[in-house]
């Protein structure tokens, strides 16, 4: 067996989910996997792209405009990747999508958008590299250095093209895909990876993978450092996005039975009104009831009404039963009972809903559901981890082998469109294996090899995942030996040969460019868009940049023109100057028009040369450095409580070496007062108790008493004082 790949640089790990992305790396220095936050502080982005007349958006800036710009805002494009336009499924959803999807010549799904005034068509491919871009950038900026090896992770189910196509997308945003990792294989390494130590011989873990728009559920067996998938169940287009769909629904008809308005054919109306049904469906979660508000719906009309959980359970019920019958499905694969199962593992957003909570518990017998990992995180995790193991250098990587298997039968076509399985689901990847076949009529000189996945025993009613002819056959009566071999690798990529058993002539496909798929030009061409639309987003961010630098310049010059004695020492030409420079200023900032980066820059240079003769005059001018935001600025407060909490704790071996200095908040002081008693009173937080500062409290003390402060503010402790009397 061939020993992997290793690949040298930062490597992370992508959740490329349906709804919300996330991306995690492995800290070498502190041999843990870090969630990586984005701009916004956020520890997951929104997986929407959305096209306006000046830019382009993604992640959180995408979906905050969505209710104001439906037909541009692209989501859920998960769904899409892979699949042909005329599936029903995809049919399903263009009925419910505010954006455009039309079909190629190919039978595949292209989303009209309008940009800066212009028609674009964009594959699903495309629209996930611009994801996958984003979730880049997010790691460059918390490791401040390139990152071009990623893990994507995708669902178990997933077919032979989708995870070609998610390769496809990686390799558009300038990624070299090193693995595609089934997420529930990688949720289970994020929740097992502390535990392999604390459980003896072999351990079985069930991860109920539930997310935005996918369903997966795998059997996974550790034992010692070995993490092997048993089976594999699951369906592509069951999530979270189908709940909000029928909740949708209802309210629409909701709204036309009280109303008599039909919002069905009003994008922005239906964007309003699932934005607060994904609300409502979070506060359904931990609440009994939830209210859905939406100001102006339609034709001016207020929209309120509330749902109680039970109401949306009963809207959704054939959805959650159709999770358990799959739960059922996958242990009958693995032909393992249900109370031999060790530990339920809860991922993906949706599987916080009790309800799914509830038939999961009752279905393996009452036991308690393990909610130990963030499910939003579980999947990013478990792929850092794997990046860590393929990555060159990293000496602390977790010491773990991932076994994972096929999630669909693979095979081809022989006599009478019957499907025969060479590789059946659930074998263990890579694997390669061979079938012997013969020649259908006398002096037969090529033969087609048609390669089908599925479950299916009719060939036709399985996936065509592509075809080849196997030509300069010898002549021959019918019944000629003839060999095919199917060899799928880590990634789950397959590829078949057939070779002539007599005269060794051969002929293979590698399963990635069957119709539908991206050939290698048209990849080419994507990653040279993709850069387009790069080199684009830079200038419209440099553009904004230097607007506000030019905005904030001319407020600083107001607010210093206003300052006392300033007109004093400027002459009037000086005035005059500055008075145009600002009024040019405020014209070209009110202007819609784009202007080009050369003309604002020159202007702002300008400017800021006017304002540092000013405050060089009233001597008020100050440099600036360059401030630090690789840290999520809402959790370094915790960050550091924990270590303190790890540096009062004993038996923790790898707690940080370091010593906390802190110092005193206000004076500490003391009153004495020389009477015939002679007593000392000691004053303590005295500034604290009576509001003041130390130096207003040493002016209330009067007469005889004298005032002493010691340790002064600021003062390092702990410290100890004796008072002599």
């Amino acid at each position: 067996m061939m020993m992997p790949k290793k690949y040298e640089g930062y490597a992370v790990g992508i959740d490329l989910g349906t709804t919300y992305s996330c991306v995690a790396v492995w800290h070498e220095q502190h041999g843990r996997v870090e969630i990586i936050h984005n701009d916004q502080g956020n520890r997951t982005t929104p997986s929407c792209v959305a096209f306006t007349d000046k830019q382009r958006l993604i992640g959180d800036a995408a979906k905050n405009q969505a209710a104001t710009n439906p037909q541009n805002t692209i989501f859920d494009a998960k769904r899409l990747i892979g699949r042909k336009f005329s599936d029903d499924v995809v049919q399903k959803d263009i009925n419910l999508w505010p954006f455009e999807v039309i079909d190629d010549e190919n039978n595949k799904p292209i989303v009209v958008v309008q940009y800066k005034g212009q028609e674009k068509h964009l594959c699903a491919e495309e629209i996930s590299s611009m994801v996958l871009t984003k979730m880049r950038e997010i790691a460059e900026a918390y490791l401040e250095s390139p990152v071009k090896n990623a893990v994507i992770t995708v669902p178990a189910y997933f077919n032979d093209f989708q995870r070609k196509a998610t390769i496809d997308a990686g390799a558009i945003a300038g990624l070299d895909v090193m693995r595609i990792m089934c997420e529930p294989t990688a949720a289970a390494v994020a929740y097992s990876l502390d535990k392999r130590t604390n459980c003896a011989g072999e351990r079985n873990i069930f991860v109920f993978d539930l997310g935005g728009g996918t369903f997966d559920v795998s059997l996974v067996t550790i034992k010692d450092k070995v993490f092997q998938v048993k089976a594999t169940a699951g369906n592509t287009h069951l999530g979270g996005e189908d709940f909000d769909n029928r909740m949708v629904n209802y309210f629409v008809e909701e709204f036309k039975r009280k109303k008599d308005v039909d919002i069905s054919g009003n994008p922005r109306a239906l964007r309003r009104l699932r934005t607060q049904c994904e609300r409502a469906k979070r506060i359904l979660s931990f609440s009994f009831d939830a209210n859905i508000e939406v100001d102006a719906l339609c034709e001016g009309i207020d929209f309120f009404l509330s749902i109680t959980r039970a109401k949306f359970e009963e809207i959704n019920m054939d959805l959650f039963d159709e999770c358990m019958e799959i739960v059922g499905s996958c242990l009958t694969n693995a032909n393992i009972d249900k109370s031999c199962i060790d530990d339920v593992v809860l991922v993906g957003g949706s599987s916080r809903i009790p309800k799914v909570q509830q038939l999961l518990g009752d279905f393996f017998m009452g036991k308690d559901l393990c909610k130990s990992i963030n499910p939003d995180e579980a999947v990013a995790f478990g792929a850092a981890v794997q990046a860590a193991l393929l990555s060159d250098g990293i000496k602390n990587a977790p010491n773990l082998v991932l076994i994972d298997v096929t999630p669909l039968s693979l095979g081809l076509e022989i006599n009478h469109d019957c499907m025969k399985v060479v590789i059946p689901r659930n074998t263990t990847i890579p694997v390669k294996k061979t079938l012997n076949c013969q020649t259908t009529k006398d002096n037969q000189s090529t033969a087609l090899i048609e390669v089908y996945e599925g479950e299916r025993a009719i060939a036709s009613e399985n996936n065509l995942l592509g075809s080849f002819k196997l030509s300069g056959l010898s002549p021959a009566l019918r019944g000629h030996p003839m060999c095919v071999c199917f060899s799928v690798d880590e990634n789950g990529i397959l590829t078949v040969s057939a070779k002539e058993v007599s005269t060794g002539i051969m002929n293979e496909i590698i399963i990635t460019n069957y119709k539908e798929r991206l050939s290698a030009a048209e990849i080419k061409e994507l990653i040279q868009e993709a850069d387009n639309y790069r080199a684009e987003d830079e200038k419209f961010q440099q553009m904004a940049k230097v607007k506000s630098a030019l905005d904030f310049c001319v407020y600083k010059i107001e607010s210093a023109l206003k300052k006392q004695n300033i007109n004093f020492k400027l002459s009037t030409p000086e005035n005059k100057k500055i008075n145009v420079a600002i009024r040019m200023a405020k014209k070209l900032l009110d202007e819609n028009d784009l202007h080009e980066v050369d003309l604002l820059e020159d202007h702002l240079e300008n400017l800021e040369s006017m304002l540092e003769d000013i405050t060089a005059k009233i001597e008020h001018f100050h440099g600036q450095k360059e401030l630090c935001k690789n840290i999520n600025p809402d959790e370094p407060v915790a960050f550091g409580a924990a270590a303190q909490a790890a540096l009062l704790t004993e038996d923790i071996k790898n707690v940080p070496n370091l010593v906390l200095i802190d110092v005193t908040p206000l004076s500490l002081g003391f009153l004495f007062c020389p009477n015939p008693q002679h007593f000392t009173r000691l004053f303590v937080a005295a500034a604290k108790l009576c509001n003041v500062h130390d130096r207003q409290l040493h002016n209330r003390v009067t007469g005889n008493h004298h005032s002493s402060y010691w340790p002064p503010y600021k003062s390092s402790i702990p410290f100890s004082l004796k008072l002599i009397e």
